[in-house]
């Protein structure tokens, strides 16, 4: 019998959409102050330059007016806790997609204007219930924003890391809600309850398959910051690189995830 699915996380779908505007406000202010040289810079993302993640981005939030211009699906296929492993299957055909849209759109502020203007539209009407056929699955629109926060909170990062002294700021919310969601993925993948995994100040899980500890310091217990999580969660970061720099704590003969990680491709 397969385990029993974790019971999804409840977001507030307020505080979520506010979230997903902020983080690409955040982004928009600081990609339209990139010079030239600063958009030509490689990025960790493969050949992806800082210009075609900038790109990128757009298209990431873009999809959720997309959609919403669409037919709406009769039924849901994808649930939130499903997304995170569903995403692995489309990473080469946005790989491919991106390349066109940066070379298509030179002025990036304008489209960023022009991507914002779209989305704070569609969302203005639209309820959280209605569902998107989405390229990963059809889901609700409010669980589909809670992904779009993770799209944003992992690109915000990577463009930090890709342009010298670019220190673009992650709204509480957007990375409250990223680090639950892989948090909570982790918890699909490997159920159990012998490992406590601790990422404050915003989220702890059990996972494992093993015993499950009941009272007072769990025997194996894993402990970092947000930022590391979703590095480690998205594959930006290694298990054995974040242990040597001492970015993650590990104890316990079952708190090595190095066999988990990443949960997105």
């Amino acid at each position: 019998m397969p385990p029993a699915r974790k019971r999804p996380r409840a977001y507030d779908p307020a505080k979520i959409r506010a979230a997903v505007l902020a983080q690409f406000g955040h982004l928009r202010e600081a990609v339209r102050t990139l010079s030239p040289e600063q958009l030509a810079l490689p990025t960790r993302l493969g050949e992806w330059t800082v210009r075609e993640l900038a790109a990128h981005v757009t298209m990431a939030v873009e999809s959720v007016s997309r959609n919403l211009d669409r037919d709406e699906p009769a039924q849901a296929d994808l649930t939130l806790l499903d997304w995170p492993f569903a995403t692995a299957a489309r990473a080469a055909g946005i790989a491919e997609g991106t390349r066109e849209p940066a070379a298509a759109h030179p002025d990036l502020d304008a489209l960023y204007a022009r991507t914002e203007e779209r989305l704070t539209a569609r969302l203005a009407d639209a309820p959280g219930t209605r569902l998107l056929a989405a390229g990963t699955g059809a889901m609700t629109l409010a669980d589909y924003l809670v992904t779009r926060t993770v799209e944003l909170v992992v690109h915000t990062d990577d463009l930090n890391a890709a342009v010298p002294g670019l220190d673009i700021p992650h709204d509480r919310q957007a990375l409250a809600a990223c680090t639950r969601l892989l948090a909570d993925a982790l918890a699909v993948k490997a159920p159990g309850g012998s490992t406590e995994v601790r990422i404050p100040p915003y989220a702890v899980v059990q996972c494992v398959e093993g015993p499950r500890h009941t009272r007072g310091t769990p025997p194996n217990v894993v402990e970092t910051d947000p930022l590391t999580w979703v590095r480690l969660a998205t594959g930006r970061l290694t298990w054995a690189d974040a242990v040597a720099a001492a970015e993650v704590g590990a104890s316990g003969e079952r708190s090595d995830l190095s066999g988990l990680l990443p949960l997105m491709g």
